[in-house]
């Protein structure tokens, strides 16, 4: 129960840059090093997380711990998630003014920005190969995030659109039962 909260309060503490940029540290410490889960069901409980309401980093930190150690490993894990960016945040605020204006800090997060870019992007190529993307099923991710971004669709509507496309092909083009 304690790795569970010392893990992910070590996720949470070293991560700028929201859920996304915890994905390469989610995948180093839960699926490389502790071997808690593997990396279909990473890609599976981020699917998921994703899917539900709520903050992306807290719903992966509460189906991890729930899968390591039922409810009581849904709550540590998620307080361990929280709590270092709630202490960071905390701290911010209360010398916030004393830096708002400094042109280091203001350069120091300009540093920052492209490194979250990196961190998030990184994560979506590893995630591409465990999903089995290839030649032939490209353009269904290429295709959603074309649509999401230029034309604003809510990524609800691609998630059920693309559940519901995999669903049929699966039923009806290749033959396998939705069970």
């Amino acid at each position: 129960m304690l790795s569970l909260f010392t893990t992910f309060f070590h996720i949470g503490l070293f991560t700028i840059g929201g859920g996304y940029a915890m994905i390469p540290l989610i995948e180093a410490k839960v699926v490389d090093e502790k071997q808690w889960i593997s990396r279909e069901e990473l890609l599976d409980l981020m699917a998921v997380a994703q899917s539900c309401p709520g903050i992306f980093a807290v719903n992966i930190a509460i189906f991890i711990g729930y899968k390591i150690r039922g409810t009581w490993g849904a709550l540590l894990s998620t307080l361990g998630c929280i709590l270092p960016s709630f202490l960071i945040i905390l701290a911010i605020a209360l010398f916030f003014r004393q830096f708002q204006d400094n042109i280091w800090v203001a350069r120091a997060f300009r540093g920052i920005r492209p490194c979250v870019v990196a961190l998030i992007a990184a994560p979506t190529f590893k995630m591409a190969k465990t999903a089995q993307i290839n030649r032939y099923n490209i353009w269904i991710p290429v295709l959603g995030a074309f649509l999401i971004w230029m034309f604003g669709v809510s990524p609800i509507w691609v998630i059920v659109v693309a559940g519901l496309g995999g669903y049929l092909y699966g039923k009806y083009i290749t033959g396998e039962s939705a069970l």
